[in-house]
C-alpha cells in the first residue's frame, strides 16, 4: 500500500517560517512530479509548489520568493521550506505525486492527508 503522509504544520506568526515534509511509503519504485497545494476554508485549493523528478521547481507568484520545494529521492520525501508567511498563507497543505511506480503497478494522482498551516499573531 503506497500513502503519502504530510507532517510539519503548527501555529506561527507573521514572518515566521515553517517546513513542511510528505513522505512517500511502500514498495515504491519511483515517483514523476510532486506538489504542494494548500486550501483555505471557502476557498478553492490551489497549487503552490511543484518539483519534477530532476529537481526542477515552479511557484505561483503568490509564493515566489518565500516558499521553496525540494526533494529528496532516495528518501521518496519532499519538503516545502515556508518563509516570511502571512496571514493569507493559513490553509490546509497536502502533497501530492502525479505518478508513482511500484514494482508491479503505476499509481496517478495520489494524495497526502493534509497538515494544518495558521499563520496569527
Amino acid at each position: 500500500q503506497v500513502q503519502l503522509v504530510g507532517s510539519g504544520g503548527g501555529l506561527v506568526q507573521p514572518g515566521g517560517s515553517l517546513r513542511l515534509s510528505c513522505a512517500a511509503s511502500g514498495s515504491i519504485v519511483s515517483i514523476n512530479t510532486m506538489a504542494w497545494y494548500r486550501q483555505a476554508p471557502g476557498k478553492q485549493r490551489e497549487l503552490v509548489a511543484t518539483i519534477t523528478s530532476g529537481g526542477s521547481t515552479n511557484y505561483p507568484d503568490s509564493v515566489k520568493g518565500r516558499f521553496t520545494m525540494s526533494r529528496d529521492n532516495a528518501k521518496n520525501t519532499v519538503y516545502l521550506q515556508m518563509n516570511s508567511l502571512k496571514p493569507e498563507d493559513t490553509a490546509v497543505y497536502y502533497c501530492n505525486a502525479d505518478r508513482i511506480f511500484t514494482g508491479w503497478a503505476r499509481l496517478d494522482n495520489l494524495w497526502g492527508q493534509g497538515t494544518q498551516v495558521t499563520v496569527s499573531s
